[in-house]
Protein backbone atom coordinates (compact mmCIF):
# COMPACT_ATOMS: atom_id res chain seq x y z
CA UNK A 1 0.00 0.00 0.00
CA UNK A 2 1.64 3.22 -1.19
CA UNK A 3 -0.50 5.54 0.96
CA UNK A 4 1.11 4.44 4.24
CA UNK A 5 4.74 5.26 3.35
CA UNK A 6 3.66 8.55 1.74
CA UNK A 7 1.83 9.58 4.91
CA UNK A 8 4.86 8.68 7.01
CA UNK A 9 7.26 10.74 4.87
CA UNK A 10 4.86 13.69 4.75
CA UNK A 11 4.32 13.50 8.51
CA UNK A 12 8.04 13.54 9.30
CA UNK A 13 8.43 16.64 7.13
CA UNK A 14 5.37 18.32 8.65
CA UNK A 15 6.48 17.45 12.17
CA UNK A 16 9.93 18.98 11.64
CA UNK A 17 8.39 22.06 10.02
CA UNK A 18 5.88 22.55 12.83
CA UNK A 19 8.44 22.25 15.62
CA UNK A 20 10.97 24.53 13.94
CA UNK A 21 8.45 27.26 13.03
CA UNK A 22 6.48 27.37 16.32
CA UNK A 23 8.82 28.71 18.99
CA UNK A 24 5.97 29.02 21.51
CA UNK A 25 5.38 25.27 21.29
CA UNK A 26 9.01 24.47 22.03
CA UNK A 27 9.05 27.03 24.85
CA UNK A 28 5.88 25.68 26.46
CA UNK A 29 7.10 22.10 26.36
CA UNK A 30 10.21 23.04 28.33
CA UNK A 31 8.02 24.72 30.97
CA UNK A 32 5.49 21.89 31.36
CA UNK A 33 6.23 19.18 33.91
CA UNK A 34 7.21 15.79 32.53
CA UNK A 35 4.52 14.09 34.62
CA UNK A 36 1.83 16.31 33.08
CA UNK A 37 3.12 15.62 29.57
CA UNK A 38 3.12 11.84 30.19
CA UNK A 39 -0.40 11.95 31.67
CA UNK A 40 -1.79 13.93 28.72
CA UNK A 41 -0.11 11.62 26.19
CA UNK A 42 -1.63 8.61 28.00
CA UNK A 43 -5.07 10.23 27.84
CA UNK A 44 -4.65 10.98 24.13
CA UNK A 45 -3.75 7.32 23.63
CA UNK A 46 -7.08 6.35 25.21
CA UNK A 47 -8.74 9.00 23.03
CA UNK A 48 -7.31 7.23 19.96
CA UNK A 49 -8.88 3.99 21.21
CA UNK A 50 -12.23 5.81 21.32
CA UNK A 51 -11.68 6.79 17.67
CA UNK A 52 -11.09 3.14 16.87
CA UNK A 53 -14.43 2.43 18.54
CA UNK A 54 -16.08 5.01 16.29
CA UNK A 55 -14.72 3.29 13.20
CA UNK A 56 -15.78 -0.13 14.48
CA UNK A 57 -19.29 1.18 15.17
CA UNK A 58 -19.52 2.77 11.73
CA UNK A 59 -18.54 -0.51 10.07
CA UNK A 60 -21.03 -2.48 12.17
CA UNK A 61 -23.83 -0.27 10.86
CA UNK A 62 -23.39 -2.18 7.59
CA UNK A 63 -22.42 -5.57 8.96
CA UNK A 64 -18.64 -5.17 8.46
CA UNK A 65 -15.74 -5.81 10.80
CA UNK A 66 -12.10 -4.85 10.66
CA UNK A 67 -8.97 -6.16 12.37
CA UNK A 68 -7.64 -4.16 15.31
CA UNK A 69 -4.41 -3.59 13.41
CA UNK A 70 -6.14 -2.09 10.37
CA UNK A 71 -8.34 -0.04 12.69
CA UNK A 72 -5.24 1.29 14.45
CA UNK A 73 -3.47 2.09 11.18
CA UNK A 74 -6.29 4.09 9.64
CA UNK A 75 -7.00 6.06 12.81
CA UNK A 76 -3.32 6.76 13.38
CA UNK A 77 -2.88 7.95 9.79
CA UNK A 78 -6.07 10.01 9.76
CA UNK A 79 -5.25 11.63 13.14
CA UNK A 80 -1.84 12.68 11.86
CA UNK A 81 -3.27 14.00 8.58
CA UNK A 82 -6.10 15.73 10.42
CA UNK A 83 -3.58 17.84 12.35
CA UNK A 84 -0.96 18.57 9.72
CA UNK A 85 -3.16 18.44 6.62
CA UNK A 86 -5.40 21.16 5.17
CA UNK A 87 -8.75 21.61 6.91
CA UNK A 88 -10.20 18.55 8.64
CA UNK A 89 -8.66 15.98 6.28
CA UNK A 90 -8.93 12.95 8.56
CA UNK A 91 -12.56 12.05 7.73
CA UNK A 92 -11.76 12.20 4.01
CA UNK A 93 -8.91 9.70 4.50
CA UNK A 94 -11.19 7.34 6.44
CA UNK A 95 -13.89 7.65 3.76
CA UNK A 96 -11.41 6.74 1.02
CA UNK A 97 -10.08 3.78 3.03
CA UNK A 98 -13.58 2.42 3.75
CA UNK A 99 -14.46 2.73 0.07
CA UNK A 100 -11.35 0.91 -1.12
CA UNK A 101 -11.15 -1.85 1.51
CA UNK A 102 -14.78 -2.43 2.52
CA UNK A 103 -16.81 -1.12 -0.42
CA UNK A 104 -18.65 1.29 1.89
CA UNK A 105 -19.90 4.21 -0.16
CA UNK A 106 -19.31 7.84 0.75
CA UNK A 107 -23.04 8.13 1.49
CA UNK A 108 -22.85 5.24 3.96
CA UNK A 109 -19.74 6.69 5.60
CA UNK A 110 -21.37 10.12 5.79
CA UNK A 111 -24.41 8.59 7.53
CA UNK A 112 -22.24 6.91 10.15
CA UNK A 113 -20.13 10.04 10.63
CA UNK A 114 -23.18 12.27 11.06
CA UNK A 115 -24.55 9.82 13.59
CA UNK A 116 -21.28 9.96 15.56
CA UNK A 117 -21.21 13.77 15.34
CA UNK A 118 -24.79 13.79 16.61
CA UNK A 119 -23.79 11.87 19.75
CA UNK A 120 -20.66 14.03 20.10
CA UNK A 121 -22.77 17.19 19.93
CA UNK A 122 -25.36 15.78 22.33
CA UNK A 123 -22.80 14.98 25.05
CA UNK A 124 -20.98 18.29 24.55
CA UNK A 125 -24.24 20.24 24.70
CA UNK A 126 -25.34 18.39 27.84
CA UNK A 127 -21.97 19.16 29.44
CA UNK A 128 -22.54 22.87 28.82
CA UNK A 129 -26.11 22.68 30.12
CA UNK A 130 -25.00 20.78 33.24
CA UNK A 131 -22.42 23.46 33.92
CA UNK A 132 -24.78 26.39 33.42
CA UNK A 133 -28.07 25.23 34.96
CA UNK A 134 -28.81 24.24 38.57
CA UNK A 135 -28.40 20.53 39.33
CA UNK A 136 -32.08 19.52 39.29
CA UNK A 137 -32.76 21.43 36.09
CA UNK A 138 -29.66 20.01 34.42
CA UNK A 139 -30.86 16.48 35.29
CA UNK A 140 -34.25 17.25 33.75
CA UNK A 141 -32.64 18.53 30.56
CA UNK A 142 -30.39 15.48 30.51
CA UNK A 143 -33.37 13.13 30.73
CA UNK A 144 -35.10 15.02 27.93
CA UNK A 145 -31.91 14.76 25.89
CA UNK A 146 -31.71 11.01 26.52
CA UNK A 147 -35.33 10.60 25.45
CA UNK A 148 -34.76 12.66 22.32
CA UNK A 149 -31.65 10.57 21.60
CA UNK A 150 -33.62 7.31 21.88
CA UNK A 151 -36.27 8.61 19.48
CA UNK A 152 -33.58 9.84 17.08
CA UNK A 153 -31.83 6.45 17.10
CA UNK A 154 -35.11 4.72 16.29
CA UNK A 155 -35.77 7.08 13.39
CA UNK A 156 -32.20 6.80 12.16
CA UNK A 157 -32.36 3.00 12.18
CA UNK A 158 -35.46 3.19 10.00
CA UNK A 159 -33.73 5.71 7.76
CA UNK A 160 -30.63 3.54 7.43
CA UNK A 161 -32.72 0.52 6.46
CA UNK A 162 -34.55 2.60 3.84
CA UNK A 163 -31.35 4.07 2.36
CA UNK A 164 -29.17 0.95 2.57
CA UNK A 165 -31.61 -1.95 2.37
CA UNK A 166 -28.93 -4.11 0.73
CA UNK A 167 -26.69 -4.00 3.80
CA UNK A 168 -26.90 -6.02 7.01
CA UNK A 169 -26.60 -4.11 10.27
CA UNK A 170 -26.07 -5.40 13.81
CA UNK A 171 -29.14 -4.16 15.66
CA UNK A 172 -28.61 -1.49 18.30
CA UNK A 173 -24.99 -2.42 19.00
CA UNK A 174 -23.31 0.02 16.56
CA UNK A 175 -25.41 2.90 17.93
CA UNK A 176 -24.34 2.01 21.45
CA UNK A 177 -20.68 1.83 20.39
CA UNK A 178 -20.84 5.24 18.69
CA UNK A 179 -22.64 6.83 21.65
CA UNK A 180 -20.22 5.27 24.15
CA UNK A 181 -17.13 6.27 22.15
CA UNK A 182 -18.36 9.87 21.85
CA UNK A 183 -19.04 10.01 25.60
CA UNK A 184 -15.63 8.50 26.32
CA UNK A 185 -14.00 11.18 24.17
CA UNK A 186 -15.83 13.92 26.08
CA UNK A 187 -14.65 12.57 29.45
CA UNK A 188 -11.06 12.12 28.23
CA UNK A 189 -11.00 15.56 26.63
CA UNK A 190 -12.32 17.15 29.82
CA UNK A 191 -9.61 15.41 31.86
CA UNK A 192 -6.96 16.60 29.40
CA UNK A 193 -8.22 20.19 29.64
CA UNK A 194 -8.20 19.93 33.43
CA UNK A 195 -4.53 18.91 33.43
CA UNK A 196 -3.63 21.64 30.96
CA UNK A 197 -5.44 24.36 32.91
CA UNK A 198 -3.81 23.14 36.11
CA UNK A 199 -0.38 23.21 34.44
CA UNK A 200 -0.74 26.96 33.73
CA UNK A 201 -1.83 27.71 37.29
CA UNK A 202 -5.63 27.68 36.97
CA UNK A 203 -7.76 25.64 39.37
CA UNK A 204 -11.14 25.27 37.69
CA UNK A 205 -14.39 23.98 39.21
CA UNK A 206 -16.17 20.95 37.75
CA UNK A 207 -19.04 23.11 36.43
CA UNK A 208 -16.72 25.51 34.66
CA UNK A 209 -14.66 22.62 33.29
CA UNK A 210 -17.80 21.07 31.78
CA UNK A 211 -18.71 24.35 30.05
CA UNK A 212 -15.12 24.77 28.86
CA UNK A 213 -14.97 21.22 27.49
CA UNK A 214 -18.36 21.31 25.77
CA UNK A 215 -17.60 24.66 24.17
CA UNK A 216 -14.14 23.60 22.99
CA UNK A 217 -15.58 20.45 21.42
CA UNK A 218 -18.02 22.42 19.28
CA UNK A 219 -15.04 24.10 17.58
CA UNK A 220 -14.54 20.76 15.76
CA UNK A 221 -17.37 21.58 13.37
CA UNK A 222 -15.88 24.81 12.02
CA UNK A 223 -12.14 24.20 12.40
CA UNK A 224 -10.21 24.65 9.16
CA UNK A 225 -6.71 24.92 10.61
CA UNK A 226 -4.31 22.28 12.00
CA UNK A 227 -5.46 21.32 15.49
CA UNK A 228 -8.32 23.85 15.24
CA UNK A 229 -5.79 26.60 15.96
CA UNK A 230 -7.62 29.89 16.46
CA UNK A 231 -11.11 28.39 16.20
CA UNK A 232 -11.09 26.63 19.57
CA UNK A 233 -9.65 29.72 21.24
CA UNK A 234 -12.33 31.89 19.63
CA UNK A 235 -15.13 29.64 20.92
CA UNK A 236 -13.65 29.70 24.42
CA UNK A 237 -13.08 33.45 24.40
CA UNK A 238 -16.67 34.13 23.28
CA UNK A 239 -18.01 32.02 26.16
CA UNK A 240 -15.61 33.35 28.80
CA UNK A 241 -18.50 34.75 30.85
CA UNK A 242 -19.88 31.23 31.23
CA UNK A 243 -16.76 29.33 32.28
CA UNK A 244 -14.96 32.34 33.91
CA UNK A 245 -11.52 31.25 32.73
CA UNK A 246 -9.36 34.22 31.81
CA UNK A 247 -8.28 34.94 28.26
CA UNK A 248 -4.59 34.57 29.09
CA UNK A 249 -5.23 31.18 30.69
CA UNK A 250 -7.20 30.00 27.64
CA UNK A 251 -4.34 30.90 25.31
CA UNK A 252 -1.66 29.38 27.56
CA UNK A 253 -3.61 26.13 28.11
CA UNK A 254 -4.22 25.73 24.38
CA UNK A 255 -0.52 26.21 23.66
CA UNK A 256 0.17 23.38 26.13
CA UNK A 257 -2.45 21.25 24.37
CA UNK A 258 -0.95 21.78 20.89
CA UNK A 259 2.60 21.25 22.16
CA UNK A 260 1.84 17.94 23.90
CA UNK A 261 -0.44 16.76 21.07
CA UNK A 262 2.38 17.26 18.56
CA UNK A 263 4.60 15.12 20.78
CA UNK A 264 1.83 12.52 20.95
CA UNK A 265 1.58 12.46 17.15
CA UNK A 266 5.35 12.11 16.89
CA UNK A 267 5.28 9.14 19.26
CA UNK A 268 2.29 7.72 17.39
CA UNK A 269 4.28 7.88 14.17
CA UNK A 270 7.13 5.96 15.83
CA UNK A 271 4.66 3.30 17.01
CA UNK A 272 3.26 2.97 13.47
CA UNK A 273 6.79 2.57 12.09
CA UNK A 274 7.65 -0.03 14.74
CA UNK A 275 4.47 -2.03 14.12
CA UNK A 276 4.92 -1.95 10.34
CA UNK A 277 8.56 -3.05 10.70
CA UNK A 278 7.55 -5.85 13.07
CA UNK A 279 4.98 -7.31 10.70
CA UNK A 280 7.22 -6.75 7.69
CA UNK A 281 9.99 -8.81 9.30
CA UNK A 282 7.53 -11.55 10.26
CA UNK A 283 6.13 -11.85 6.73
CA UNK A 284 7.90 -14.66 4.88
CA UNK A 285 9.57 -13.54 1.67
CA UNK A 286 8.74 -15.21 -1.62
CA UNK A 287 11.40 -17.54 -2.94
Amino acid sequence: MVLGPLIIVATVAAFIWYITTHATVRHQLTHTSLLTIIAIIALYSLWLIMLMGVLAGTLLLYGHKVSRLDNFYINAYSSIINFFGPGQSGPAVRAAWLKMKHSISVKQYAFGTLLYYGFYSLWSGLAIVAGVLPGWLAIGVGLLGAGACAIAVKLLRQRRKALFAHTQGSGLRPYGILAGAALGQLILQGTIYLLELHSVGNHVSLRHLMIYTGTANFALFVALTPGAIGFREAFLLFTQRLHHISNNTIVAANVVDRAVYVVFLGLLLLVVLAVRAHFHLRTPKAE
